[in-house]
């Protein structure tokens, strides 16, 4: 009798990428990075909502990877209730944690359009090698003024990053510790954040350091990932549908 095939050889495990739900500083429109915020009430409508829909198509996990800030945990913690599932072992990792915006975290996006222009605005926002101005290591939001990243060597504590900073934390820790869970089979939940994602999901889709300026991800909306024996994606769907705007009011139609 042949030995049967090691798991990892028939099928890799799936992934779930889940950007946190909407947070405060999401609705007042801020650059939030680093900072601890929690989520909003439509946020904690989120993240149930997100939760429910992996359970009803039938998600097991076996590890989450979380980042280090709250309105990740909180996600997490939620989505894990709604599948009944908060026995699952979770991984919490500051290289999780959310693009650090440096002097411009806390403040409102439009306001930072109008002090410097549209287009620094957008490479700040959404360009690939764009730095916003660093924080000094006096101000209070630098992480090594943050008890929390004690354990983290100081020179690895961002005073500000580009996406492209972002990726070059973030793709390590995917390659060396997320993947070798999902090539022997096991299932991962990663929730994390916008930048970190997207970064990630940039090495996964191999877009183009111009395409990935158009990308956004949804908060709360799981994106799942299929792979290869090889640990190529076969497949990425949306668990969720995309909202459809709301058609135009016919004439006389009442308010």
């Amino acid at each position: 009798m042949t030995n049967p095939q090691p798991r990892s050889a028939q099928q890799p495990g799936k992934v779930v990428l889940l950007r946190h739900a909407q947070s405060l500083w999401n609705l007042e429109n801020r650059f939030t990075g680093w900072a601890d915020v929690g989520l909003t009430s439509q946020g904690i409508d989120e993240a149930h909502r997100a939760g429910a829909a992996l359970r009803q198509h039938g998600f097991t996990l076996d590890v989450a990877f979380v980042s280090r800030l709250v309105r990740a945990t909180k996600t997490l913690e939620i989505v894990l209730d709604e599948l009944g599932q908060r026995a699952v072992p979770v991984i919490a990792d500051w290289r999780l944690n959310e693009r650090h915006y440096g002097a411009l975290q806390g403040v409102k996006k439009d306001e930072t359009a109008a002090r410097y222009g549209d287009a620094q605005f957008q490479r700040w926002r959404r360009g690939w090698a764009d730095r916003p101005p660093a924080v000094t290591h006096e101000d209070a939001r630098h992480p090594i003024r943050d008890a929390a990243y004690d354990d983290v060597a100081r020179e690895s504590l961002p005073a500000t990053e580009s996406l492209a900073d972002t990726y070059q934390r973030v793709i390590p820790y995917w390659q060396e510790i997320i993947v070798p869970r999902l090539a022997r089979g096991d299932n991962v939940l990663v929730v994390s954040h916008n930048n970190t994602l997207r970064a990630l999901v940039k090495h996964l889709d191999v877009i183009d350091e111009h395409a990935i300026e158009q990308l956004e991800i949804p908060t709360g909306r799981p994106m799942i990932y299929r792979f290869s024996p090889g640990m190529r994606p076969l497949q990425s769907y949306d668990l969720l549908p995309v909202p459809q705007p709301l058609p135009p009011e016919r004439p006389g139609q009442a308010a």
